[in-house]
């Protein structure tokens, strides 16, 4: 399904990304926070966020029950383009352009937080590590880790071809890394 633009309630800019509503991928990640943020307390404390109560044409309850079918859809593993639509309408009512920009950066906060992993390595690894990336033209932690794994894999690999009488008849090559 191709990702819905956002409609702009104020001028359209004329520079940076458009802002695009919920793709089913991110669904994930941007349920709990939209669920947070439109909590009426939310609501209240960045009324900025958030179209007029006047001026919305949408309830806080339908855009909960809209959520809450979604949720129901996705559990099931059912076809989501409907319901994702009428999500994304709703919330293109209830939020304002600064509102939904904001909820754009904290999701992409959010997505970046997932896919990275923090790790606590001693200085002195961290020397040893600077120094190997120095000599292999390396240009990050990620890249010389990578590089050492694979360097070790290859090793292990070639160590049981020359061995061969050392492996388990049951062992595989990923058992092996495990040990």
């Amino acid at each position: 399904m191709e990702p819905q633009a956002w409609i702009y309630q104020q001028d359209k800019p004329t520079a940076g990304r458009k802002l695009l509503l919920l793709e089913e991928a991110e669904l994930i990640f941007a349920l709990p926070l939209i669920y947070r943020l439109i909590n009426p307390e939310a609501v209240a404390s960045k009324p900025d966020w958030f179209c007029d109560a006047e001026l919305q044409t949408v309830s806080y309850t339908e855009l909960v029950t809209q959520l809450n079918e979604l949720v129901r859809l996705r559990k099931k593993t059912q076809r989501l383009d409907n319901e994702l639509n009428n999500v994304n309408k709703i919330l293109n009512q209830y939020f304002t352009d600064l509102g939904w920009r904001m909820v754009r950066k904290e999701l992409s906060q959010i997505k970046k937080r997932q896919k990275k992993s923090h790790i606590e390595v001693s200085r002195d690894i961290i020397q040893r590590l600077k120094r190997y990336m120095e000599t292999q033209k390396l240009d990050s932690f990620d890249q010389a880790i990578d590089n050492l794994l694979s360097e070790h894999d290859a090793d292990i690999s070639q160590s049981h071809l020359q061995h061969p009488d050392d492996l388990d008849d049951n062992m595989s090559v990923d058992d092996m890394l495990d040990e």
